[in-house]
């Protein structure tokens, strides 16, 4: 009886353990693209999306992770995260920050899109750089489009 007492507590501590939902650190040089299959070298594009039982998958550029959405089923989801402009290699919540595009900054794919946390940050950017401005649904419509 003891031992089966044992092997469940490890059970549920495998179980707790085994979905830890958070960010995995991007191994620049070394990671790969989950969509385009690239090697991930920028450390300022780079994305990844976190789902709920904790999988992650690692972009190279934020609309590599955006065209992955269309083929995965995104309810299970958890967290959708891109590289900070400002802040280097520093994931941040995708569906809060501020994106630029700007024929000025090129990104891994082509398709000249920056992630900012803050807006403030991203109309700087712009007024040096210049672009548009979008939020996380505006992008995604704008992708669509």
């Amino acid at each position: 009886m003891q031992t089966l007492k044992y092997y469940s507590i490890i059970a549920v501590l495998f179980l707790f353990f085994s979905c830890n939902v958070s960010p995995s650190p991007i191994d620049y040089g070394n990671d790969g693209c989950h969509f385009c299959k690239m090697t991930i070298v920028d450390k300022v594009h780079a994305a990844e999306i976190v789902t709920k039982k904790g999988k992650v998958y690692k972009f190279d550029a934020t609309e590599c992770m955006i065209n992955f959405m269309e083929e995965f089923n995104t309810s299970e989801i958890a967290l959708y995260l891109s590289n900070n402009y400002t802040t280097p290699e520093k994931l941040i919540d995708a569906t809060g920050a501020t994106f630029l595009i700007s024929e000025n900054i090129p990104s891994p794919m082509g398709a000249f899109l920056s992630a900012f946390e803050n807006r403030s940050d991203a109309e700087k950017t712009q007024s040096l750089k210049g672009g548009e401005l979008y939020s996380w649904n505006e992008l995604l419509a704008h992708f669509k489009d």
